[in-house]
């Protein structure tokens, strides 16, 4: 890659390890109508690790992401993810009753994870007594950026009960949130008023975790009629304690994030990919207060970059 380029990737990282990955693991789980599919992956080596937990887009599964999976594995985190009821592997058909709580059933996926993560851990080989459970991000693409954001403070007007109610959870002490949906109301597009009622009545206002908000600044949705702004949202209004990497050129699987082979990329990027590999890594050792010094480096990188591929702002 261009030198110019190199440089706004240039965050040093921990050396790789080999890591191992689990699946399925399937948790009980009472009223959702199937069991919980889980993926577990964690690098071999190491203790005291952090987790991420992980929730995927619309229509993805725990196969999904390995660029941001593997990477965060083989760095030093243990990788939990769920395949949600959307998920295509489900099949579930639009008419079936679960699917007005869909966003709903997505937050008690995660909540699950972290209510049987005693299961979990004992399901990988060798991952007994290594897991440091006072430091647990939540990520997630695309629908899985709201339900990340659900456990962060983001409360969504449930299109059943008419409620806003408050999903955090304390467990939970930072996020990452990538190219995820905006305000809603005038914002939205008839289609998805129409189709994703969870986008209807988002509030920010509660958001308090520490978390980086990831936005490409090509990100055309058809869900709302502001264009890729509307994915900085959750970025702007949402209380301080925020960092928002707005990449440059993006769209909405972010160079391709979603899989190696993914269909759903379209701006295959690999340099993008790194790029994003090593700052979502980066912050994240610095919201959970195991090092500064990565998030340091990855700031200073892109804003002294000649041609950096994206730039970074605090509150």
């Amino acid at each position: 890659m261009p030198a110019s380029d190199a440089a706004a990737t240039d965050v040093a990282v921990t050396a790789p390890a080999p890591i191992v990955s689990v699946k399925p693991i399937v948790l009980e789980a009472p009223g959702r109508g199937e069991g919980l599919r889980v993926r577990i992956s964690a690098p071999t080596t190491g203790s005291e690790l952090p987790l991420i937990v992980f929730s995927h887009g619309f229509g993805s599964s725990l196969n999904g992401y390995g660029p941001l999976a593997d990477f965060w594995a083989a760095h030093g985190f243990v990788v939990i993810q769920p395949t949600h009821l959307d998920s295509r592997t489900v099949g579930l058909p639009r008419d079936d009753p679960r699917t007005p709580r869909l966003w709903r059933f997505r937050v008690q996926d995660m909540k699950r994870i972290l209510d049987q993560l005693d299961l979990l851990e004992a399901a990988v080989p060798g991952l007994s007594g290594r897991l440091d459970r006072s430091r647990i991000a939540a990520a997630g693409h695309s629908f899985g950026g709201q339900t990340a954001g659900n456990l962060l403070g983001l409360r969504v007007l449930d299109p059943v009960s008419k409620n806003a109610e408050d999903l955090s959870d304390s467990r939970i002490k930072a996020g990452v949130l990538l190219a995820t949906a905006g305000r809603g109301g005038a914002d939205l597009t008839p289609f998805a008023a129409e189709n994703l009622p969870w986008l209807k009545g988002p509030d920010f206002a509660h958001m308090t975790t520490p978390t980086l908000v990831v936005a490409g600044d090509k990100d055309e949705l058809p869900l709302s009629v502001r264009g890729p702004e509307w994915l900085a949202d959750p970025y702007h209004l949402s209380p301080g304690r925020k960092s928002l990497l707005t990449l440059f050129g993006a769209e909405h699987s972010l160079g391709g994030i979603a899989g190696y082979e993914a269909r759903e990329t379209t701006d295959e990027n690999s340099e993008r990919v790194a790029l994003i590999q090593r700052v979502t890594w980066a912050y994240l050792r610095h919201a959970l207060g195991i090092e500064d010094t990565s998030w340091t480096a990855a700031q200073k990188a892109l804003s002294e970059s000649v041609a950096p591929m994206g730039r970074i702002e605090s509150k």
